[in-house]
């Protein structure tokens, strides 16, 4: 019986991957950032001009913006130019290379370049190739995608908001991010089904379709309209579609966002009352006798008056800091979160001590902070190490991996090739 290895201390999950990213902006970035953290080697193709994001939004002058350090640790650049003969030359060597290219161009971008996947195919068999597109096959698949655009059109706007108020996008980045998740893992497991069949395979993700996939229990409740009113959500009137109910959770279990002192715009606690929880809460906020009063004992009893059962703890709730009522209602269980505003979680020591939030060297900010790796493996532990310069590795790749000369070098550069 062969025994299996122990992997040895300082190798990271994907350690030998190598991932050929042709990304930019937000979507694909965010996922090749991931599969970087998890120890792949992330070579980062970015045209001679740069990934755009190097340039927008900056907050301080001539230097890469927090929008691009922030998706592209971890990570190698080097510059090419794909429309040259030469660039498309080097960019097949690369290809032959890599096990995994990631690509999230407008549709059909990459196969006008030349490089089709049957072409791909033909230049390295067992080669991962992802794609992220705004959409899939049909009558939206040459729409223009934005993070905003496919909140729209994947359930999650119509159902964010207030019932009287206009359709919300929410801060999270579902639309960009999220679908970055979901590449990771069609990614890893076509990694891993390439074990069993020694073949690469096309890994295709549209952000409508991971923002659907985020919007999962809108659809359940779509289908339980049918059978009336949903009764869980605060609203009075149903009609035949999924209205939005402002901050209910819409499960099981009411929940909402309740104001605290001094009353700021993040002073508010978000609780959520459980059977076992109404008879604590009754005593928190002075009312003991509604523990067994027939008309609110039971959650039967309480989810007609939701709006009301939550305006009682916000009469006591808004007399007290957020922190305080945080601390009163753990004390019994509640199940419970303050608002965090983006300063407080900047601030916020346990995200530091988690690796959550970490500050990153950088050879021209000096340093800035990010947002670290959320996937904690035993076995891997991330470094979160600083987004490279345009074209930083151009030499350490060209030179050193494809075995160019530094001549050749040269002219690809004074020729636009790199």
């Amino acid at each position: 019986m062969t025994e299996t290895p122990i992997r040895t201390a300082g190798t990271k999950a994907l350690e030998g991957i190598r991932v050929l990213d042709m990304t930019h902006v937000q979507s694909g970035p965010s996922a090749t950032q991931l599969l970087a953290w998890l120890g792949a080697d992330v070579v980062k193709l970015e045209a001679p001009t740069g990934d755009i994001t190097r340039g927008q939004l900056r907050d301080l002058p001539d230097v890469d913006s927090l929008y691009f350090t922030m998706l592209n640790c971890n990570k190698r650049s080097i510059t090419l130019n794909t429309k040259t003969e030469r660039g498309k030359e080097i960019l097949t060597e690369l290809i032959r290379r890599s096990d995994v290219m990631v690509e999230n161009f407008g549709p059909g971008a990459v196969d006008r370049m030349g490089f089709t996947w049957d072409r791909i195919q033909e230049i390295n068999p067992r080669i991962v190739y992802a794609s992220i597109k705004g959409f899939g096959e049909g009558p939206y698949t040459n729409f223009k995608a934005y993070e905003v655009v496919a909140q729209a059109m994947g359930g999650s706007m119509s159902t964010t908001g207030f019932e009287d108020g206009p359709p919300l996008a929410t801060g999270a980045q579902i639309g960009d991010s999220g679908t970055g998740i979901h590449a990771v893992a069609g990614i890893l497991a076509a990694l891993l089904q390439r074990e069993n069949t020694g073949r690469g395979q096309r890994v295709n993700v549209a952000m409508q379709h991971a923002v659907l996939n985020l919007c999962r229990v809108k659809l359940r409740d779509q289908q339980r309209l049918a059978h009336g009113p949903l009764a869980e959500y605060p609203n009075d009137d149903f009609g035949d579609e999924v209205p939005r109910s402002g901050n209910a959770s819409g499960g099981g279990q009411p929940g909402w966002a309740v104001k605290c002192a001094p009353g700021g715009p993040n002073d508010y606690v978000y609780v959520i009352v459980q059977p076992v929880g109404w008879q604590p809460i009754t005593e928190l906020i002075g009312r003991p006798e509604l523990a067994g009063d027939p008309e609110w004992a039971t959650p039967e009893a309480r989810l007609p008056k939701l709006n009301k059962m939550f305006q009682l703890i916000e009469e006591w709730s808004a007399t007290l800091p957020k922190w305080e009522v945080l601390e009163r209602l753990n004390a019994h269980n509640i199940p419970c979160g303050p608002i965090l505003s983006t300063k407080e979680i900047v601030e916020d020591e346990s995200l530091v001590a988690n690796e959550m939030v970490v500050t990153v060297p950088h050879p021209e900010r000096g340093e800035f902070v990010t947002v670290g790796s959320p996937l904690k493996l035993s076995d891997s532990p991330v470094d979160v190490a600083t987004s490279p310069l345009l074209g930083e590795h151009n030499e350490e790749v060209y030179v050193g991996e494809l075995g160019l000369g530094d001549e050749e070098l040269r002219l690809l550069k004074s020729n636009g090739v790199i």
